[in-house]
């Protein structure tokens, strides 16, 4: 199980990028940490209600994570073609990843398993990664969804203490 102090997975996968239908690029995490520290905010899938008022949070502050060099990412297994659509209806600003055949959810152990009895998607948590590879910071909810400005706000402080600010 993937939790604060551990080493954060690595993984490959697409990246949809949101300039267009076809704005697909291969990412890697140990290469986006190269950069700074990573929020992975993993939701079960684009175009539902409560994911786009989570995404629109981010979306919202991110100048903060702008700020702190830090990149957010959407993770889930939605196609990234269909990802590119939802980033520019809902003007997004930070790419989306698509773990399409969910080798990322069962490394973080975020599966939710029966999305409306049918299908496998990724359970809504997230996490930030520091520039080393170490998991600073987790959340994965219990109950009802949380006030998500709220929830973008502790993880702006969380990245805030992974960059060292």
């Amino acid at each position: 199980m993937v939790d604060i102090g551990s080493e954060a997975p690595d993984f490959t996968v697409p990246v949809a990028g949101g300039t267009a239908y076809n704005d697909v690029e291969p990412f890697t995490l140990s290469a986006a940490l190269e950069e700074g520290p990573v929020v992975l905010a993993f939701y079960p899938a684009a175009f539902t209600s409560v994911c786009t008022e989570e995404m629109c949070a981010f979306r919202d502050s991110m100048s903060r994570f702008d700020g702190l060099d830090a990149r957010v990412y959407g993770v889930s297994v939605d196609l990234p073609f269909a990802q590119n659509v939802w980033i520019e209806e809902e003007g997004l600003n930070f790419p989306m990843l698509s773990d399409w055949d969910h080798e990322v959810i069962e490394k973080y152990d975020v599966i939710l398993e029966d999305m409306y009895g049918m299908v496998e998607v990724a359970q809504r948590s997230v996490f930030v990664v520091d520039s080393a590879g170490v998991v600073t910071y987790k959340w994965v909810p219990e109950g009802d969804n949380p006030d998500f400005d709220a929830l973008v706000s502790e993880i702006g402080d969380a990245v805030a203490e992974a960059a060292g600010d």
